[in-house]
């Protein structure tokens, strides 16, 4: 750990059939969605750990509450990370508590639905919150997979409706009015639908067809997620 880095917190739900990621069911099982899930946050928590924030959180959400998670507990002593809850409310009511508490010596949170993202592109948005008040990584259905606030907290988490297409915009609006300096950090892509897996599936072959990663799945940039690809027959086995 870095402590003149900022805290990076991982935004997560409990990986649980018929509760993760429901709209990937019927294309796949509910096993077979709660493991991809599950692969999602290992792999974020991999990439939390490789850039060397000043401490690693993990901000959960499950039935009965972070602290009796079995599986966030595991998560969080398997990968040194402090274990926080979300707590109820919005989108915007859940991320703004999670960052207010690191927010004072600056925190990146992000999700996990960007399993490809590789670390230097994370790593660039944490260097940009050391020349910038807020940082914003766009995804490319118009909402952000990251933001990252150094010093007070900014009006941005309010008056935003949450899952629709605007997000992004709708965000630097509440910014510039507010006249807040932000960077953006470099765009990526979400898996949240089945087209979307289709195509991460697709990416990581062809990252691995290039010589991207040797040995297969070990360098990719989501390994676990790439093993439960495998087992789930979207991707080969590796060479």
């Amino acid at each position: 750990m870095n402590r003149s880095r900022p805290a990076l917190i991982v935004f997560c739900r409990e990986p649980i059939p018929n509760l993760s990621k429901t709209r990937l069911i019927g294309k796949l099982t509910a096993d077979g969605v709660a493991r991809l899930a599950d692969a999602f946050i290992v792999d974020a928590m991999f990439k939390a750990v490789a850039v060397r924030p000043s401490q690693n959180v993990i901000a959960a959400s499950a039935p009965e509450g972070a602290a009796k998670s079995k599986y966030f507990r595991r998560l969080a002593r398997r990968f040194d990370a402090e274990l926080i809850d979300q707590g109820r409310g919005s989108l915007g009511a859940r991320m703004s508590r999670a960052l207010e508490p690191f927010a004072s010596s600056g925190a990146l949170l992000i999700g996990t639905d960007t399993p490809s993202l590789p670390a230097p592109l994370l790593e660039k948005s944490i260097a940009a919150l050391a020349r910038s008040r807020v940082v914003i990584a766009p995804s490319l259905d118009g909402g952000y997979y990251a933001v990252g606030v150094r010093g007070a907290m900014p009006p941005i988490f309010t008056a935003i409706r949450w899952g629709a297409g605007n997000v992004l915009d709708a965000t630097i609006g509440l910014l510039n009015r507010a006249h807040i300096r932000y960077a953006l950090g470099p765009a990526w892509y979400d898996v949240d639908r089945w087209s979307d897996v289709v195509m991460l599936a697709a990416h990581l072959e062809r990252m691995r067809m290039r010589g991207d990663a040797r040995p297969p799945s070990a360098a990719l940039p989501c390994p676990a997620t790439a093993r439960v690809l495998q087992r789930l027959g979207l991707m080969r086995a590796g060479r």
